[in-house]
């Protein structure tokens, strides 16, 4: 169950927001603060799970204390209240470390959708943390019994490709197939490249790669056009940041924007791993 945490210079917005989170079920609360100062004194024994943080506060901003707390609770997620529609402002707030916003005055059905988006995403997360640290461990002479889901796992892998715009292309195949052996094989996986991954499948690896990079990194692009036109989409929001590095994401925005001449990076293997995550 996740814990939340509450910063708004209005105690009537922290109150009504316990009140949706305890009623609906949604997590716990374990903490809330009128100004950021005394909620960064909190956060180090509050250790929540998700904050939730008013914009415009006097002293200190919402962005301002996203920026200090995540040197606290980096583990945590932030969602951000606000009523400010500023194109660069809400850029500068994802920037930060937000990964949703709120519109005040608050709505119960809008603050349950998000709580529970951010959720699931902080969920997968420590998801991908858990394999990452699965396939760094030095595994024991027994080897792992992954049950025999192939079917249910190409499925799911078909939908998120479908979602980032990449299963029509021709490397989305041999991405299914990877990603399949990264989840059947995850004693050993984190041993193996790529270009060793691939040398499995195909009897010219660096071909088979090639395609998966540029598969990859037409993701990448189309989740960057996505939060060009919406930061608050639902596909970039749920894959910019597990699928790929939202920093490279930003910077391909960027290069599309025309603000710089070099296009974001595609880490090939975290983009494997993360797909076999969502695949658990």
């Amino acid at each position: 169950m996740m814990s939340f945490y509450f910063i708004d210079d209005d105690k009537n917005i922290c109150n009504i927001l316990k009140l949706i989170i305890n009623e609906r079920g949604l997590g716990v609360c374990c903490g809330s603060a009128n100004n950021a100062a005394e909620a960064l004194e909190d956060l180090p024994s509050a250790k929540p799970d998700i904050v939730i943080v008013d914009l415009l506060m006097p002293e200190m901003d919402g962005i301002s204390f996203v920026k200090q707390a995540r040197k606290i609770v980096p583990d945590a997620s932030y969602i951000m209240l606000s009523q400010v529609s500023s194109k660069d402002m809400i850029a500068s707030a994802y920037e930060a470390g937000i990964e949703f916003f709120i519109q005040k005055p608050i709505n119960s059905v809008e603050v349950e959708a998000v709580i529970k988006k951010v959720s699931d995403g902080l969920s997968m997360k420590r998801m991908v943390r858990k394999m990452q640290n699965i396939f760094m461990e030095d595994t024991s002479p027994a080897t792992v019994t992954v049950p025999d889901n192939s079917e249910q796992i190409e499925n799911s892998l078909r939908t998120i490709l479908t979602r980032i715009g990449i299963i029509g292309d021709i490397g989305s195949k041999d991405i299914i197939s990877i990603v399949k052996y990264l989840v059947d094989h995850q004693d050993n996986a984190d041993s193996l490249t790529v270009s060793d991954l691939c040398s499995r499948f195909c009897d010219t690896p660096k071909s088979m790669e090639q395609r998966i990079r540029r598969t990859a990194f037409n993701g990448l692009v189309n989740l960057a056009h996505l939060g060009l036109e919406d930061y608050s989409n639902e596909i970039f929001v749920d894959y910019s940041s597990t699928l790929y590095n939202f920093e490279q994401v930003r910077k391909e925005m960027d290069f599309i924007r025309g603000k710089t001449d070099k296009h974001g990076n595609v880490r090939i293997k975290q983009f494997l791993n993360a797909l076999a995550s969502y695949c658990q």
